[in-house]
């Protein structure tokens, strides 16, 4: 019997480096600025799969999942299917926040602010298990 692989599976490797290799620009900025524990000193991941999903970017540390999205996930199949695949983090414990292309492009500032929202209040202000 094949062991599961709920996060990276080897399996979704290529696909993973391939989308590594292929960002978007908004990809390309939001990397700039979470890359090297560069926001509040947590380590984002590029590509990182959890289950059957490939995440943009993944802070295991707060179980957090960043999704860049372009005007594709505005179809209502694409809505449907982001449905589903947040369900399934969810269950598994992963908040998931999701900005659009041109948000990121536009207004990284206001992306940060809203993200920094999502961390827990000790990571971001300071004090006992600070990173």
């Amino acid at each position: 019997m094949q062991k599961k692989h709920l996060h990276n599976d080897p399996s979704l490797k290529n696909q993973r480096q391939e989308l590594r290799r292929n960002q978007t620009d908004a990809e390309k900025a939001f990397w700039t600025k979470v890359r090297n524990r560069e926001f509040y000193g947590m380590r984002f991941f590029r590509q990182y799969s959890v289950g059957p999903y490939i995440l943009d970017f993944y802070c295991p540390e707060i179980q957090l999942a960043v999704e860049l999205d372009g005007g594709q996930h505005n179809q209502s199949t694409n809505r449907e299917q982001d449905t589903v695949r947040t369900a399934y983090l969810k269950a598994e414990g992963i908040q998931i926040v999701r900005f659009w292309n041109h948000e990121v492009l536009l207004d990284m500032e206001g992306v940060l602010t809203k993200l920094t929202q999502e961390i827990p209040p000790l990571k971001v202000r300071g004090g006992e298990g600070e990173l």
